[in-house]
């Protein structure tokens, strides 16, 4: 798909319809290694059709798993090795991909051969510095072949002997998501746990993750949030088929703009019954005065008023969270987003692109270490918005150009739109198509 250089948003007095999500791209790329290392073909549908999906793909292909697409479907069969991967040797471009560069860095290390893992210059910004310290007490050989703690990796055959593994968990549940689900590989001979040292952020993606190995066939045993077994000579078999949920931090746009603007806005593909922790951003909608209907496969939202400023805690839905600080244009007072410091090592460091970008539309904006402070402009100013090669950027700050219950929305430049491929390549044609343009 090509994209223009920038595009421009006029503003827009209403959002109303039906948006049929993407599939998560948590739940793609997990669900497309743990189809590589089962036993057995494992059909996928509704895979999310996106730059780290094809990332994943590309890199599973160069290390010999078959597997094809059916015709221009987002349906795939994926041939699973039985936990041996064909080709020891690879050199894999991983983008920006973290949801495939941790776990098959953690994959490979244990499988062992002779693989380099690079990607765009932002990846290697992007810490892997606590997987790979886990990995190498444990045996592995991981290499940096530049900045110590960062990509590029070059990881050859080791060892992996501990019968336990440590993992700090305050940076990025990805981390802990590479062990767990490398653990199979490693418990063939003897039982394997991996404990988490300090607070573990973002814990509803590890429950993304247990909830997928259950599907292939592998349980593992928690005590908390610090501790996770798996019993040995567990080994993935595939369950047939997957189904991919919509994705849930895609739905908080969609969501927000029918809270925003009337509505009623529903999205299809999550519901009451979704996997994910993201869902959790329509109780925040909720508490903030939009009225808010769940059922199995849908939610739906459309606007009560004027939205009530908010204080909360959001290490929990992280990703979701920077449409809260969108919410918060059209709130009645100051909102505070607390807990986000994993914002500083996503795409980009959003905590400042997000306050950046925010004072440019009129807001007065503070921000902390793992904090955000907005105060919601009287009016929201017309802006030019840079998006720092980040997908959330890019969709979050189309919502600036909705009319809400207490002000207007304002002409918005998204520059670089393209970086919305990274998880919906659709996204604002979707967006245009459930947004009524005020005739000027």
């Amino acid at each position: 798909m090509k994209y223009p250089r920038y595009i421009d948003l006029l503003p827009a007095f209403q959002a109303e319809g039906i948006v049929r999500l993407p599939g998560s791209k948590s739940i793609s790329n997990r669900t497309l290694l743990l189809a590589a290392l089962a036993e057995g073909k494992t059909e996928i549908k509704d895979l999310l059709s996106s730059d780290d999906t094809l990332v994943m793909l590309q890199a599973l292909q160069q290390l010999g798993v078959k597997w094809k697409q059916h015709g221009q479907s987002q349906e795939y069969e994926v041939e699973g090795t039985q936990g041996t991967l064909p080709n020891p040797k690879a050199e894999l471009f991983m983008g920006n991909a973290g949801t495939a560069i941790r776990p098959l860095t953690a994959a490979l290390a244990v499988l062992g051969g002779d693989f380099t893992l690079r990607g765009v210059p932002r990846m290697h910004e992007r810490p892997i510095g606590d997987l790979v310290d886990a990995l190498n007490e444990a045996g592995a050989q991981i290499e940096y072949t530049g900045e110590p703690g960062y990509p590029p990796l070059h990881i050859r055959k080791g060892h992996i002997h501990a019968h336990a593994l440590h993992v700090k968990g305050n940076v990025s549940s990805q981390f802990l998501t590479a062990l767990l689900m490398a653990a199979p590989l490693m418990a063939r001979k003897h039982d394997i746990t991996i404990n988490v040292v300090g607070e573990l952020i973002s814990k509803p993606y590890i429950e993304i993750t247990l909830n997928m190995m259950r599907q292939f066939g592998v349980e593992i045993e928690q005590d908390g949030w610090k501790s996770f077994t798996l019993k040995k000579g567990q080994a993935y078999r595939s369950p047939g088929v997957v189904h991919v949920e919509g994705d849930a931090s895609t739905a908080s746009y969609f969501l927000a703009a029918g809270a925003i603007a009337q509505g009623p806005v529903r999205v299809e593909g999550i519901g009451s019954t979704s996997i994910q922790g993201d869902v959790r951003f329509a109780e925040t909608l909720q508490q903030m005065g939009a009225d808010i209907t769940y059922g199995d496969n849908w939610i739906e939202a459309r606007s009560s008023g004027m939205l009530k400023a908010i204080d909360a805690d959001f290490n929990l839905i992280p990703d979701a969270a920077m449409t809260v600080a969108m919410l918060a244009l059209h709130a009645d007072g100051v909102s505070t987003l607390r807990n986000i410091g994993s914002w500083r090592v996503k795409e980009t460091d959003r905590i400042v692109a997000m306050a950046t970008e925010l004072r440019k539309l009129g807001a007065i904006v503070e921000e902390g270490p793992d904090w955000l402070r907005v105060t919601p402009p009287e009016t929201i100013q017309p802006a030019v918005i840079d998006t720092y090669d980040d997908h959330r950027i890019a969709m979050c700050f189309s919502l600036a150009s909705l009319d809400g219950a207490s002000k207007k929305g304002a002409k918005i430049r998204i520059n670089d739109p393209a970086a919305v491929a990274k998880t919906f390549p659709e996204y604002f044609q979707v967006f245009a198509e459930i947004v009524h343009r005020n005739r000027s």
